[in-house]
């Protein structure tokens, strides 16, 4: 089966083909190895490939890390972002915009209560992490404040 569909692969000239059924979702990448995916099940013994070819090894190296200082400001629940209490308002805080703490930099929407993201500490705006009207996740980064 896998060597069929690495065959497809090739013959079609993709660079990725994913195989997704009730049962597994198998991904064939050029270059690449058969995997299944991460949140697929186990493959019965039947359906394994008898010469898996081995995952290749990244070539790049990976970018240099950079250490940012800058103190994070994260959700504290699941929701939509909002930059500004209404359409017709400005943004409470813009890049570069000085803020004390306790200042609201936005609003989380959650089970339609609208509430107030503040500052938890004072310093510079240096980056807007998400989009307005986006939806966030439980701990994700909005904003970065430079002490």
């Amino acid at each position: 089966m896998a060597r069929g569909l690495a065959e497809i692969v090739a013959e079609h000239n993709l660079s990725e083909l994913i195989l997704d059924t009730k049962e597994i979702t198998l991904t064939v990448r050029r270059g690449g190895a058969v995997a299944p995916a991460p949140h697929a099940m186990p493959m019965a013994p039947a359906y394994a490939p008898a010469h898996a070819p081995a995952p290749v090894a990244a070539a790049a190296a990976p970018p240099p890390v950079i250490e940012d200082k800058a103190h994070q400001v994260t959700s504290p629940f699941v929701g939509t972002f909002y930059r500004k209490p209404n359409p017709d308002s400005p943004n409470y805080v813009s890049l570069n915009d000085k803020v004390d703490k306790g200042a609201v930099l936005c609003i989380v929407e959650a089970m339609k209560l609208m509430n107030e993201i503040e500052a938890d500490v004072a310093g510079t705006v240096t980056a807007i992490l998400v989009e307005d009207g986006a939806p966030v996740e439980y701990g994700q980064p909005l904003f970065k404040i430079a002490v």
